[in-house]
């Protein structure tokens, strides 16, 4: 009798060492096994906003991951499938905790404003890591930095092509030769999620990752805390398209599988992933319309005719030319043009 006690005893240690503790965000507990919803205000100068945050705490003790959509709040197909995903991600089947950011910059979701937030100005995807005391978008990116990526030990940022892109699908992770071991883990990310084309984000450059110099980008301000981060380009012209939205929540399922967040995951037979290794950035000289020949995810030779810019009068100013071999990743998928702005990219391998 005494044995069979002391099993039982033992059977219950067991399971209370891997049952996962509350969880707690915004001074509130989330119960293993649960989800919550956060409404996070941001307000500055008597101007207000908010962040829509999902909790999702499971039922073992695990890991963190953070995971951002809506950094541009015109990028639609990551902000739907951060909406499915609310229902698709069971914490009563999850070990850890997912911090999921449905919509990151709602101005910019609500007043349909490309790359920036309407009400600064500012372009969130080059404000981190934020300021607590600048204007809106300082603050909403301090407040990820600070009280999400700080606390993960993954983190994905989702975007597509926003209004003017035409963009091809990949997933791209962050490298340095500093932090090998992380950037290994997300390389390993990357190829789980199921894309055919992994692009590499080198930061070589030692003072990319001084503290003094910002990190801009949403997932660059996770590298640099040493967090293996990874990138999601998924959409394209600001279209909320069925396909694309169904790829993203796939790719993010996948994840949590790779990373022994889930058990559950989609079917991926895909062949090896082409790796992007360095972008070739293509800018106009003039403003005026652009005309392009070729589409995101076309194979191109340097030398190739890509488009032409005219004046508002029809003459052609310039003629652009791949400038070498690769893959369109990028081409800018409407008439306006300004002078210093990227007309396409063209991924290496």
């Amino acid at each position: 009798m005494m044995k069979k006690i002391m099993i039982l005893s033992m059977l219950i240690l067991v399971q209370y060492s891997f049952a996962q503790t509350s969880f707690t965000f915004q001074g509130k507990q989330v119960a293993a096994g649960t989800k919550a919803h956060f409404k996070v205000p941001i307000e500055d100068d008597g101007v207000s906003t908010f962040i829509p945050i999902t909790i999702f705490n499971g039922v073992e003790d695990g890991e963190t991951i953070g995971i951002t959509a809506g950094v541009h709040g015109y990028e639609y197909p990551p902000i739907i499938a951060a909406q499915n995903l609310i229902k698709s991600i069971d914490p009563k089947h999850l070990k850890g905790v997912v911090i999921l950011v449905q919509l990151a910059n709602v101005e910019s979701f609500l007043g349909r404003s490309p790359f920036t937030n309407p009400i600064d100005d500012k372009n969130l995807n080059r404000s981190f890591p934020g300021k607590k005391d600048g204007s809106l978008t300082d603050k909403i990116a301090y407040f990820i930095s600070d009280e999400i990526i700080s606390r993960v030990d993954y983190f994905l940022d989702i975007h597509a092509g926003d209004a003017s892109e035409d963009l091809m699908h990949y997933v791209g992770y962050y490298r340095n030769p500093d932090f090998s071991e992380i950037s290994e883990t997300g390389r390993k990310m990357a190829l789980s999620m199921g894309f055919d084309h992994v692009v590499i984000f080198d930061t070589d450059k030692k003072e990319y990752m001084n503290d003094d110099k910002p990190s801009l980008y949403t997932s660059a301000d996770a590298f640099k805390r040493g967090i293996p981060a990874v990138d999601i380009e998924c959409g394209r012209l600001g279209i909320p398209e069925a396909e694309a939205v169904e790829q993203v929540e796939k790719s993010v399922i996948n994840l949590l599988k790779h990373l022994n967040f889930s058990e559950e995951s989609e079917e991926n037979d895909q062949n090896p992933p082409i790796i992007i290794k360095n972008r070739i950035y293509i800018e106009s000289n003039f403003d005026g319309i652009f005309y392009p020949l070729k589409s995101a995810g076309e194979y191109v030779v340097k030398g190739t005719k890509l488009g032409y810019t005219t004046d508002f009068f029809g003459t052609i100013q310039e003629t652009i030319y791949a400038n070498g071999d690769g893959l369109l990743l990028i081409v800018l998928g409407t008439p306006a043009v300004n002078k210093g702005e990227t007309m396409s990219v063209i991924g290496v391998f």
